[in-house]
């Protein structure tokens, strides 16, 4: 424990007060006094103090008093309280209202210590944990979800929108689009970013082990249930609960949901009670759950109570234009603590990229920036090294791309697109229209694009300098 911590003394006696400032003061705190309850408030307003230690009964403001203020402030304090014999029972009350402890008098300096050093081991862990949690929301808001193709953008619109109520969601997209990274940042986009957000996958867990982990259970439900178990369902109360890959949830289960869905209550295994929870319900499925309720392998009713408001999200071939944004975060990310390596990709190896299906989305490309940086040789990233990663199993004789390779990755991915967007209008006889189409981007996007490479349907003028891809 730092010892440099700030501690508020607020006493009207001053025995009492001199005792604890010379005690905490030997042990390296810093303290600072006050001769009663006012003082005690005024000093609150005045600085950040990590600690509190005040007499129950003073004259003017008494120590609820300066307990209620103390918790007021925004850095919020531990509060400890000094009582007398007879007032013991107001000090319990006070425990209420969030105070860490109390003494009673006459003060016993090993007690003293010891609780004051609990007292500020738990303001530091809470600390910590306010920390983490900022971080978590930060890298969770929306801000850092890539969507630069008007598809994503219209996803990300929709995110907006629903962060701010607690509706169901119903999240479908293939494997890898990022759902769990939409669905999170619905929940530390809204209200409630502060309050749990607890995901399952439901087809990772057999039908009785997920419905103990989603209802939770009582001592002796079945063989190994030594202990009662809250389920997840608890856990998440007043936060959101994911139930990632919701089509493999079995017909029993669902009708479980189902129950809770409607009732807001939920009733542990092996129980006869029900216990009322809040949750904000977000499912995702890479199945097609409007084919399954055909099929009957999904229920219709819970389709819709999930399905209040529905996010599509687009499979990465249909939105080429977040490739290379893509590209740049996942090359940053992980050659971030590198102190040598790669500076990007080749406009050759790029090419390949843009081109690419992906059937794995954005988890493939990721995985392929890893592996490109790891295993790459040069100081941009290869034709021959892309391929051989996308396509293992073959030979790839070819080790050498044209071009500079002295190129960063900027500049590395100016050029390709340079090069693109010339080949594609080449390819379209320099038509605006279906060359936005074959590029799936607006037509004032090509326009602007043609226009900052300098790009002009030529007459005269020879393109060869570009090259081609």
């Amino acid at each position: 424990m730092a010892k440099k911590s700030i501690i508020l003394v607020a006493d009207d006696d001053n025995w009492s007060r001199e005792f604890l400032r010379e005690l905490l003061t030997r042990e390296g705190y810093r303290v600072e006094e006050a001769v009663d309850g006012t003082d005690a408030i005024e000093k609150l307003g005045n600085r950040n103090f990590d600690l509190v230690i005040t007499d129950l009964m003073m004259p003017g403001q008494d120590g609820i008093s300066v307990l209620k203020v103390a918790k007021a402030q925004q850095y919020n304090p531990e509060v400890l309280l000094v009582t007398a014999y007879g007032t013991v029972e107001s000090a319990i009350e006070a425990l209420k209202l969030n105070a860490f402890d109390y003494f009673v008098k006459p003060l016993n300096a090993k007690r003293v210590l010891l609780t004051v050093n609990q007292a500020l081991e738990r303001r530091m862990l809470k600390n910590e944990i306010e920390m983490l949690r900022r971080q978590v929301t930060g890298k969770y808001s929306r801000q850092y979800i890539i969507a630069a193709s008007n598809k994503m953008k219209g996803v990300m619109h929709l995110v907006d929108i629903v962060a701010g109520s607690d509706v169901s969601v119903l999240i479908e997209g293939e494997s890898g689009t990022g759902k769990e990274l939409i669905a999170r940042a619905i929940h530390f986009g809204g209200p409630g970013a502060k309050k749990p957000f607890i995901a399952v996958n439901c087809g990772a867990l057999p039908e009785a082990l997920l419905e103990s982990e989603l209802f939770g259970h009582v001592k002796g439900a079945f063989t190994g249930a030594v202990r009662d178990k809250k389920g997840l369902f608890q856990e998440a109360d007043e936060g959101t609960l994911l139930l990632d890959e919701i089509g493999e949830m079995s017909p029993a289960i669902q009708v479980k949901l189902l129950r809770v869905l409607q009732d807001g209550e939920v009733r542990r295994v092996g129980s006869n009670t029900c216990e009322k929870v809040k949750v904000r319900i977000i499912a995702s499925t890479n199945r097609k759950l409007s084919v399954m309720i055909k099929e009957g392998k999904f229920r219709e009713d819970l389709f819709y109570r999930l399905r209040v408001v529905p996010i599509t999200v687009p499979p990465l071939r249909d939105r080429k234009e977040d490739i290379i944004p893509l590209l740049n975060h996942f090359f940053r990310k992980h050659t971030k603590e590198l102190s040598k390596g790669p500076v990007g990709f080749s406009p050759e190896a790029l090419a390949i990229l843009l081109n690419h299906d992906w059937p794995g989305n954005i988890r493939e490309l990721e995985n392929l920036v890893e592996g490109a940086i790891a295993l790459s040789s040069f100081d941009l990233i290869k034709s021959h090294e892309v391929e051989a990663i996308l396509n293992p199993e073959q030979k790839h004789t070819d080790g050498m791309d044209t071009g500079s390779d002295n190129l960063n990755l900027e500049a590395a991915l100016e050029e390709f697109e340079k090069r693109y967007l010339l080949r594609a209008l080449q390819k379209n006889g320099w038509n605006q229209e279906q060359t936005s189409k074959a590029l799936r981007i607006g037509r004032s996007s090509l326009w602007r694009k043609m226009g900052k490479y300098g790009i002009k349907k030529p007459g005269r003028i020879s393109y060869d300098r570009y090259g081609t891809i």
